[in-house]
């Protein structure tokens, strides 16, 4: 009996069930068992493949996306390009609006991926017409046969991690979960994951990462937009400054606020421990860990859960470029530029 040729019918069959990797030397000296759902695993080395296939699923089965037709988006990097590469793949047209805080690396990433891309100023307010909020609206209204997937305000977006990513990590703990960490930009991840472990064992303690000038986690202690709040800052995909609908604030115990200098050298310190060349977001993710940990979160018996969004190619440009942290002034003193390069003449 001939065995059969084993090979997946293309990259989207690649999308979910990515590992749980222990964490080790980065938390030697913290309280705890730590593990980190990494997300980079997925094809499009983000967990926004996961919302990317699952809303244009979803669409295609009410009969809204048709052959031919146009998916149009707002992103910061990760889901435009996911959204790119099952267009690929299922034949539709990409048009993107991202920010101009996405790193270069993202946006010549989505222009290799055959999207046309719209750049838009990140430091203006959520209702200017230059937004890429509004400038991917005034785009679907002006592209016939188009779709607005939306995410910020789309409940699939929630959907997507409740049907995949809360069940992967429950059945990868053997439901040992104690807290989940993860980051809050659109809420979709954190608030799918939440309520599928939550429906599991409600003491599961779920705790969002946010940015200093971002509006989330004042708004989740009052229930109050204070735009007072909001002020530029570097991270990419990590906070607001609106509050989207496809964050479910019930399903979050508290939020964690992390500031970008930190978050940067975080994510270099788990590649050099880890080895896990992660993105700028799980660098955040990391460093919420740390003071959650400094703060008495956690116990010896804690099984902490840690989503990294992203891979760190993603970010040659800014956070793994030393040139740009120096410009950040995130290098205290000359002794952090360690000289890594020897050419030989």
């Amino acid at each position: 009996m001939k065995e059969e040729i084993k090979a997946y019918d293309n990259v989207l069959d690649l999308i979910g069930n990515t590992p749980l990797i222990k964490l080790k030397k980065i938390t030697h000296n913290m309280k705890g068992n730590y593990f980190a759902k990494v997300e980079a695993f997925n094809p499009g080395h983000s967990s926004k493949d996961r919302i990317a296939l699952h809303i244009i699923e979803e669409a295609e089965r009410q009969g809204i996306l048709k052959p031919g037709d146009t998916i149009i988006e707002t992103t910061s990097g990760n889901t435009g390009f996911s959204l790119a590469m099952v267009s690929i793949i299922k034949g539709y047209k990409c048009i993107l609006a991202v920010s101009s805080k996405s790193s270069a690396d993202k946006i010549d990433m989505l222009k290799t991926m055959g999207a046309m891309v719209y750049v838009c100023p990140a430091n203006v307010s959520a209702d200017d017409p230059r937004s890429y909020y509004e400038v991917a609206k005034r785009l679907h209204n002006e592209t016939e046969g188009s779709v607005y997937i939306n995410q910020y305000f789309n409940e699939l977006n929630i959907e997507a991690h409740y049907k995949t990513t809360g069940p992967e990590i429950w059945e990868q703990t053997a439901g040992k979960i104690t807290h989940l960490v993860a980051c809050s930009g659109t809420g979709g991840t954190i608030s799918g994951t939440a309520k599928f472990l939550k429906e599991q064992n409600p003491e599961i303690k779920v705790i969002g990462i946010d940015a200093y000038g971002s509006v989330l986690q004042k708004y989740h202690e009052t229930r109050e937009f204070d735009s007072n709040e909001i002020y530029p800052y570097r991270i990419e995909g990590l906070g607001k400054n609106l509050i989207p609908t496809a964050t479910d604030f019930d399903k979050i115990d508290k939020f964690e606020k992390v500031t970008d200098e930190s978050s940067a050298h975080t994510a270099r310190e788990l590649a050099n421990t880890e080895g896990l060349f992660v993105g700028y977001t799980s660098g955040a993710a990391m460093q919420g860990l740390k003071q959650l940990d400094e703060e008495g979160e956690f116990n010896e018996e804690s099984n902490i859960v840690v989503i990294f969004p992203d891979h760190g190619s993603r970010y040659m440009s800014k956070i793994y470029n030393d040139d740009w942290m120096n410009q950040q002034g995130f290098f205290d003193t000359e002794s952090e530029l360690i000289e890594q390069i020897e050419y030989v003449k």
